[in-house]
């Protein structure tokens, strides 16, 4: 019960600090939407997505292999070993990708920011640092440091909020306000380095390992480019062939539907790091414990959080951005949010592949997710605009979804309580209803509509018998 208990602590603290990172793009929200245009806007989306694009190639799938290769390590002198070694790699990889993107900086400009070349170089250069902060995050996380961790992505995360802010209420332009969130990382990164050099020291890289961590890393770069083109290449598609004020019309309802990722957030960090020591000791019986209940567990918030945010999407958007920007993207917000919903049970059941080391397997099924989210929207966004790009999302995550599950139950049998979802649903749906008919308005009602919807589910939940006594201890002892 200790494993679980301690389990469940760390899920509760990342918890609180996803809480608190989802928070901050709405708090950062109303900021750029009100004080830029919707076309800078557009353009300061498609400078995060942008950022969010190149770790995923640069950084080699060393991150993740870290976490599976050294989570169960206690020699330092090996630990210090290896985690320079990946580390040089790393900072080579993402310089090599730095020079070449900057050589092609004039045609990304025009292509994406306007024609900005100057913008576009400071973009390249922040991208150079979020490869490094990317990688340097996942020591802390490697070794299940989840106080730090969390502290630190805290304090990268609101620096940038604090930084970008200022700017923008000063009315400085998209250049200044880029200088600010480069200033946000390069102190995390600094801060993170003098973390790591205390707890393992300065060691030269000697490499040795390298072969084997990257050929389990390198195959895993097509899965995470291609989760990045279906969960982010919408808005290049929407910005070519729509605008950039389109982007900025599209990017808040997804924000928003985004949401429910943060429930996923604890289970998708720790199940990776605590998962490959029971595996290996044949634990098979801890392995699937572990999965059921991080999967009822994330299902039993995510199911209501994604019907609740769906009704209340117009409202809550009304309050955080401009009437124009609500009004154009509310109805992203449905599709986003269950297309989270899919995705938080793929990364929970994704789990069985990684464990048995099929991580082709699960490149090639975000290849073909991302093949068909690329190829659907490049055909139907010109013509059902950013409603088309949302359902296409959904579509590309569901068949995600279906070849994961598929492939996780050959692998071994765990428990998918279909039974308790329909519950789930069934409660969702009711909440739903009575949040409908209360048709809220302005902040005081949201936050009513909300308190209402909490409760109505929960007594449902109950009625229905959903969670059982058994569970509701299981949980109690685990936090004693």
């Amino acid at each position: 019960m200790d494993e679980y208990k301690l389990f469940v602590q760390r899920i509760g603290l990342v918890g609180i600090t996803n809480i608190l990172i989802a928070l901050s793009s709405l708090i950062l929200l109303p900021i750029l939407t009100k004080g830029l245009s919707i076309t800078e806007y557009g353009t300061w989306v498609i400078i995060m997505t942008t950022i969010a694009l190149i770790p995923n190639i640069a950084n080699l799938g060393l991150p993740y292999t870290m976490v599976r290769f050294l989570s169960a390590e206690k020699d330092k002198n090996k630990i210090s070993e290896d985690f320079y070694s990946l580390a040089s790699i790393v900072f080579i990889s993402s310089f090599v990708i730095f020079l070449i993107l900057y050589i092609f900086s004039n045609i990304l400009s025009a292509a994406l920011f306007s024609g900005d070349i100057n913008l576009t170089r400071l973009v390249l250069v922040i991208v150079f640092v979020a490869c490094l902060n990317a990688f340097l995050l996942n020591f802390f996380r490697t070794f299940q440091q989840m106080r730090l961790y969390s502290i630190i992505l805290l304090l990268q995360t609101y620096l940038g909020i604090f930084f970008v802010s200022y700017l923008v209420v000063k009315g400085y332009g998209l250049y200044i306000v880029s200088i600010g969130f480069l200033a946000a990382n390069v102190i995390s990164l600094v801060i993170m380095m003098v973390f790591i050099i205390r707890d393992i020291g300065l060691k030269l890289p000697k490499f040795g390992n390298i072969k084997e961590y990257l050929s389990f890393g390198i195959p895993t770069i097509p899965a995470n480019l291609s989760s990045w083109v279906v969960d982010s290449s919408d808005r290049y598609v929407i910005g070519i062939f729509l605008g950039a004020a389109f982007v900025g019309y599209y990017s808040p309802g997804y924000t928003l539907g985004n949401i429910v990722l943060m429930i996923l957030a604890p289970f998708g960090l720790l199940l990776p790091t605590v998962l490959p020591k029971y595996y290996d000791d044949n634990k098979m019986d801890e392995v699937k414990k572990f999965i059921k209940y991080s999967m009822k567990y994330f299902l039993l918030i995510a199911i209501p959080s994604a019907f609740g945010l769906s009704i209340l999407s117009k409202p809550i958007l009304m309050i955080l951005t401009t009437q124009s920007i609500a009004l154009n993207g509310y109805l992203v917000t449905p599709f986003v949010a269950f297309s989270v919903v899919l995705y938080g049970v793929y990364a929970i059941t994704g789990n069985v592949l990684i464990l048995a080391k099929r991580t082709r397997l699960v490149g090639i099924t975000w290849i073909i997710a991302a093949i068909l989210n690329l190829v659907l929207n490049i055909l139907f966004v010109p013509y059902l605009g950013i409603l088309g790009a949302a359902f296409i999302t959904l579509i590309a995550y569901l068949v995600a979804f279906i070849i994961t599950l598929h492939y996780s139950f050959k692998i071994f049998d765990f428990d998918f309580d279909l039974i308790f979802i329909v519950k789930s649903m069934v409660a969702s749906i009711l909440m739903s209803i009575a949040i409908f008919m209360f048709n809220p308005e302005g902040i005081l009602n949201v936050i009513i509509a909300m308190v209402l919807g909490v409760v109505i589910y929960s007594i449902v939940i109950l009625t229905l018998k959903a969670i059982k006594w058994d569970e509701f201890k299981f949980i109690k002892e685990m936090f004693n």
